[in-house]
């Protein structure tokens, strides 16, 4: 499975996603490239918190870069035969691929949070900072994108929304689609989606959203799997990792763990 970093934070739009009433309200990334959505034609309420919580400035004819894109909600119209979907490019792409991610493997996606609430109509942050994971995408098929993307958008019409099946790409490019619905623990789950209570990462009593609690699977230091980017000295023990800086996509092999697939099946069936 790969932990997925994903959304604005303080680098890329300078602010946190939003948690209403616990619900993860995931806020895409602003974009220079060209791209088929607007901040203005996400929904409601998405489109409304990143107005107020970036203060105007993820808002109207900004761009954004809808990824990835889980949420059949995000935008009002959707193409018939619309499944999940996430792109990468570049280094990010080269670590999925020197990691062997393929069909048959799960995305966890997670970024930063704050809570928040509504007061006269305006969105405000209301708690601290928190890493929290807000949806899954279960991987039916890889595609390079080796063109304008035309030949993707041939086969799959229903990706026209998508910012990774564009013209304008100039490094390596792929896109992950999700299957219709997979089996885990014995438990059947849709191929993608965006929880409706966010998972928290970040350790209960940590001042720092990157310092997260892990189960023993994930643990080196308790037998676990330990996972890419992150060497020894990270693992602290007593189940506490203090996560990379950098890197967008963790990889962990759980290969036939029943204790992490039980993990992931629990998480899922408790938030969506």
């Amino acid at each position: 499975m790969i932990f997925s970093r994903k959304g604005v934070d303080s680098a890329a739009g300078k602010c946190a996603s939003a948690l209403i009433d616990g619900r993860p309200i995931s806020i895409p990334i602003p974009t220079r490239e060209p791209s088929p959505t607007t901040y203005g034609m996400l929904s409601n309420p998405l489109a409304t918190v990143a107005r107020d919580l970036s203060k105007g400035n993820l808002s109207g004819d900004r761009m954004c870069h809808l990824d990835p894109d889980i949420d059949h909600s995000a935008l009002a119209v959707r193409p018939e035969g619309w499944r999940g979907a996430l792109g990468q490019v570049s280094s990010s792409l080269s670590h999925l691929r020197n990691q062997s991610v393929k069909a048959g493997d799960l995305f966890l996606f997670w970024g930063l949070y704050r809570p928040v609430e509504s007061v006269d109509g305006c969105w405000r942050y209301v708690g601290p900072r928190q890493h929290a994971a807000f949806g899954w995408l279960m991987i039916d098929a890889v595609h390079d994108v080796v063109d304008d993307g035309s030949q993707l958008l041939a086969t799959h019409p229903w990706l026209q929304d998508h910012p990774h099946v564009r013209p304008y790409w100039t490094a390596s490019n792929a896109v992950y689609v999700a299957t219709d619905s997979f089996e885990l623990d014995g438990r059947l789950f849709p191929g993608s989606g965006v929880f409706t209570q966010a998972f928290r990462l970040t350790a209960l009593d940590s001042p720092l959203p990157s310092r997260w609690s892990v189960p023993d699977w994930l643990d080196p230091t308790q037998g676990g799997v330990g996972m890419s980017y992150h060497a020894e000295p990270r693992w602290l023990g007593n189940g506490l990792l203090q996560t990379a800086a950098r890197g967008q996509e963790f990889v962990a092999d759980i290969s036939d763990r029943m204790d992490a697939r039980k993990w992931i099946a629990d998480i899922l069936e408790a938030n969506i």
